[in-house]
């Protein structure tokens, strides 16, 4: 993904910029509920499985759908009336039916293994149609003095998401609430290797795996650096919901669990 949006005016690049973290939280979450039920339905844990194919569904009809049905809305159509842009719109629109036909997939499949082929086909398609609207179809828009970016996503919900605390890894500081040291080995829980995710929407995409991890849950962070700038970031979006144990630390590599607590 690129780094820089190039947008006729400051709000509009602020508008396209909180839609790319929007876009890596929602990347974040499909990650870890793909990973819990690829990995419930590797070791046959059928009861985990089919709690993870209906967590996955639904959030996928909560979130994912109306967000791609929403950009159809207030993105597509400006984007669609350039000529820059008309055939990768309809690009675009046969990616969100792909996208649709595969959360059916996962819903309707007849066995467990089915059902996680289809979620990691989904997860694929998914990340690369998010690729193409950060680095296609929003510089497109953000660039064009005749669109105002801020106008078209404006009240959007689905298109804009939560924007707070997703500045750059930055300062020092401790670990925040519940960090402890040692003596875990993550339980099982789903791996999230931040260490593939661009750095500037690395921390959105980590708040929106740990969104989607459910109480008694937990989440293996896998990071190039100690990630004290992100576990304080973690304190102050959910105070006191998880206990931080790390796993390894360094000097490559920082393995941390993150247990959300019981509700």
């Amino acid at each position: 993904m690129s780094e820089l949006v190039i947008a006729s005016t400051e709000t509009d690049a602020k508008a396209a910029d909180a839609v790319r973290h929007h876009h890596a939280e929602m990347a974040g979450a499909l990650s870890l509920r793909t990973e819990e039920l690829v990995a419930a339905a590797a070791r046959r844990d059928t009861p985990a499985a089919e709690l993870a194919r209906r967590e996955l569904v639904d959030w996928c009809h909560r979130e994912l759908i109306p967000h791609a049905r929403a950009e159809e809305q207030a993105m597509y159509p400006a984007a669609q009336g350039m000529v820059e842009g008309r055939l990768l719109v309809q690009a675009m629109l046969g990616e969100h039916e792909v996208i649709a036909r595969l959360v059916r997939g996962v819903a309707d499949a007849a066995d467990l293994v089915r059902a996680a082929a289809s979620a990691t086909a989904l997860h694929a398609v998914f990340d690369s149609h998010l690729a193409k609207e950060n680095d296609l179809v929003l510089p497109l828009l953000a660039a064009s003095p005749g669109v105002s970016v801020a106008e078209l996503l404006g009240g959007l919900h689905e298109l804009l998401g939560h924007t707070e605390d997703l500045a750059p890894d930055a300062g020092d500081g401790c670990g925040g609430d519940g960090c402890a040291c040692g003596g875990a080995d993550g339980q099982g829980f789903p791996e999230l290797d931040a260490r593939s995710i661009p750095h500037p929407i690395r921390h959105a995409t980590i708040f929106g795996a740990l969104e989607s991890v459910r109480p008694g849950g937990g989440l293996v962070l896998i990071a190039p650096h100690d990630p004290l700038p992100l576990l304080e970031q973690v304190s102050r979006r959910w105070p006191g919901a998880f206990t931080v144990q790390y796993l390894e630390r360094g000097p490559e590599t920082w393995r941390l669990s993150l247990l959300r607590a019981d509700a």
